[in-house]
Formats: structure tokens, C-alpha cells, sequence
């Protein structure tokens, strides 16, 4: 694992701990509104000031964190576990399986994922699940087109067709032959994503649809105090930075993780 890999991690960590100590790190109540402290400036009282409702913006911003990042790894999670499944079915069986269910995939791809995300949000009552189903909904036809594609060509392999020769079942083909191939593989893409879907997620929560007030997200933070950008910016630039370092810091490992994986298959192709 390179530096760039190490540094990213250690970031995420970082910010992820704070988040998930923020209550004893940070004597605020993220959600108690103050009508004292309205729009006060950082101070040693308030390190990063207090927004329309007096809440300390530090407080918000962690407690944010914690909601944002994990949403954002739920949904990477479920969306490469839905992609592995159809992925790994579509190209071992192909046949009418697999043109059923290319289509279904190339029909999700065809549509922008955020529009389509906030379309699905919509239809269902706001909050946490519904924004990581969302996600989840219009992000794991890719895990199934790559893992579909590198099941074609595993599937090809002389020791598959030893197995099927010993009379081993499909299930367990699938299970112990090619889904270890596959896996790292998927790991790889969702640690490349996982950097857009906290832009979506934050995304959602500016337009309304995500977590609900008085919850705090770093979309809904943006949202909320927009209108004091220009008189009262401390309280947008916090969860504006902490999205789009979140979002570097993923890119930048899943680049890392890509070139890992990349240089592996190089080698072992080598040999």
C-alpha cells in the first residue's frame, strides 16, 4: 500500500473517530438550538461559531460526519454485495439469464444516478435507509457490468472446468472458485465510488431529501445556512471542506487500491 493509500486512510480514521466521539470530545448538543449564541463568530467558546439557531457549527459538522460516511459506506456495501450477486449469476449461466439481465443493468445505466436517485427518494418517507437504498438502487448495475465481465473470462479457467468434471455444483463453483477472484476486484470499485457517494449523499441532503432536521448531515448543514454565505461563511465552509476531503481522500484510495490490484494481476500474469 503506497503513502497516498496510508495518508488517505489515516484521514478518514481521523475524522471518522472524531465523529463517532464527538459527544465527549465537544460540550455541545449538535441538534439544541440556542437563540443566545445566533450566528456568533469562531471563538474559543464556539472553535468553528454557531449558525441561524445558536447550534455550535463543530458539533453539527462531527455529529454530520458520523451520519454522512456512514451512509456513504452502507450503501457501498450493499450496492457491490447486490452487484456481486447479479454479476456472478449473469456470467457464469449467460444464455437468456444473462441477456435478461444485462438489460435490466444497461436500462438502471442509462439514467444519471443522482436523478434517478432522487427519484427513487421521493417515492419513499425521508431519512436515513431511504437515502442508503437510494444510493444503493442506481450504483450497483456497474459492480454487476465489471463483475459480469471478469466472470466471463475466470469462468474459462481449466480448474473451473475441473471442478464441473469432479461434479461439483454450480453453487459451490460460484461460491468457492470464482467469487474469491472476484471479490478483490469489487472491493476495488466500491473503494473508488465510495468518494461519489458522498458528494450524492450530501447532494440529497441539500435538496431536502436525505436525513431530516434537526439531524445533521453535511448536505443539510450547506442547505440550511446557504442564504449566509456572504454575511456569516464559517457557517457553510466547515461541512463544504469536510465533504470535499472525505471525497478526495476516498478517490485517492480507490486510485491506490486500482493500482495495487492492477500491479498484482501484472505480476501474477508474469509468472
Amino acid at each position: 500500500m503506497g503513502m497516498t493509500a496510508r495518508i488517505s486512510i489515516g484521514i478518514i480514521s481521523v475524522l471518522f473517530l472524531l465523529s463517532l466521539f464527538s459527544p465527549y470530545l465537544v460540550p455541545y448538543d449538535p441538534d439544541a438550538i440556542d437563540l443566545g449564541s445566533i450566528r456568533q463568530s469562531p471563538s474559543m467558546k464556539h472553535l468553528l461559531g454557531t449558525d441561524s439557531k445558536g447550534r455550535d457549527i463543530l458539533a453539527r459538522a462531527l455529529s454530520g460526519g458520523k451520519i454522512s460516511i456512514g451512509i456513504s459506506v452502507f450503501a457501498a456495501v450493499i450496492s457491490m454485495s447486490i452487484g456481486l450477486c447479479v454479476g456472478l449469476v449473469s456470467g457464469y449461466y449467460r444464455g437468456a439469464i444473462d441477456t435478461a439481465l444485462m438489460a435490466f443493468v444497461d436500462l438502471i445505466l442509462a439514467f444519471p444516478s443522482l436523478i434517478l436517485a432522487i427519484g427513487i427518494s421521493v417515492l419513499m418517507p425521508p431519512g436515513i435507509y431511504t437515502v442508503v437504498i437510494a444510493i444503493a438502487s442506481v450504483s450497483w448495475a456497474s459492480f454487476a457490468r465489471l463483475i459480469r465481465g471478469h466472470v466471463l473470462s475466470v469462468s474459462e479457467q481449466p480448474y473451473i472446468e475441473a471442478a464441473r468434471a469432479i461434479g461439483c455444483s454450480d453453487l459451490r463453483i460460484l461460491l468457492r472458485h470464482i467469487l474469491p477472484q472476484c471479490l478483490p476486484l469489487a472491493l476495488v470499485m466500491a473503494g473508488m465510488k465510495l468518494g461519489g457517494y458522498i458528494l450524492t449523499e450530501a447532494a440529497m441532503g441539500f435538496l431536502g431529501l436525505g436525513v431530516q432536521p434537526p439531524t445533521a448531515t453535511w448536505g443539510s448543514m450547506i442547505s440550511s445556512n446557504r442564504a449566509y454565505l456572504n454575511a456569516a461563511p464559517w457557517m457553510v465552509l466547515p461541512p463544504g471542506v469536510l465533504i470535499g476531503l472525505t471525497a478526495l481522500c476516498f478517490n485517492l484510495l480507490g486510485d491506490s487500491l486500482r493500482d495495487g490490484f492492477d500491479a498484482a494481476r501484472n505480476k501474477l500474469r508474469y509468472y
